[in-house]
């Protein structure tokens, strides 16, 4: 593993490189990672560990602005889902560049509304993509944003949001689009895992999902939470493994 480091708009991006042993001259799959809300990249480094111990590689970044504690620049209360989306590109962008990476073979994974995230971007530029997953992504944001402040002309220029302080941004820019109506873009083939028990964001938005993308299947997680744990985060780890290796146009030992 080794830190690197990208740019948007002039702000810095953190994240860590995850670079699985190769054979001499040869590249390799990678898969960028986007976390949750009001987390970093060490909350989803056990995943990137995982890949690259596949032959995978993995890039976890922080979201400008992500949370509290993320070591890329930017403010919270800038930060919205469209501007993660722009974060997401840069490193996509950057990814495509870097030696050693097997451009044919990039995939999004993201959690919660890191999975949104790569879903809008995805739906943007599937091409470039070889397969998305996403863990109990948060396709609610939309409705949530509208039940928080429901009169556009009076959303409030900051707002407490689960141990957060969001800005205007975030509220409009969930608002201005609905993700439903983006998923149909994206024609490459989706993993999404969720719990059965997620109360948070209910299962019902994922199982929605599945039937906007044109190939997506959805595992479900009988009685876990947003957030898998224990023998369930195993069993998901293993199912992305294998996603990936049935995805991608060589083998992968």
């Amino acid at each position: 593993m080794k830190e690197k480091i990208f740019e948007r708009d002039g702000k810095k991006i953190y994240g860590k490189l995850y670079e699985p042993d190769t054979m001499e001259n040869e590249n390799y799959p990678i898969v960028i990672i986007g976390h949750g809300y009001g987390e970093d990249c060490s909350d989803v480094e056990d995943y990137a560990n995982a890949f690259a111990r596949h032959g995978i590689g993995a890039y976890a970044f922080d979201f400008i602005g992500g949370s509290n504690q993320s070591r890329s620049d930017g403010e919270v209360e800038e930060m919205s889902v469209l501007t993660e989306a722009s974060d997401l590109n840069s490193v996509l962008d950057g990814i495509e560049e870097l030696p050693g990476v097997d451009k044919e073979n990039i995939f999004l994974m993201g959690e919660s509304q890191g999975g949104f995230v790569a879903s809008y971007v995805a739906s943007k530029r599937g091409e470039e993509l070889k397969g998305l997953m996403a863990l109990y992504p948060a396709y609610v944001i939309h409705d949530d944003a509208w039940e928080r402040t429901p009169d556009p002309a009076k959303i409030p220029e900051t707002m407490d949001m689960m141990g957060m302080k969001i800005g205007r941004k975030y509220n409009e820019d969930a608002m201005s689009f609905n993700i439903y109506d983006m998923l149909p873009d994206y024609e490459g083939n989706v993993l999404i895992l969720h719990g059965t028990s997620d109360r948070l964001v209910p299962i019902s938005y994922s199982e929605m999902a599945v039937e906007k993308f044109p190939s997506a299947k959805l595992i479900k997680i009988d009685d876990a939470g947003h957030g898998f744990h224990g023998n369930d985060d195993k069993y998901v780890t293993k199912k992305m493994i294998q996603f990936v290796k049935d995805n991608v146009t060589r083998r992968v030992c």
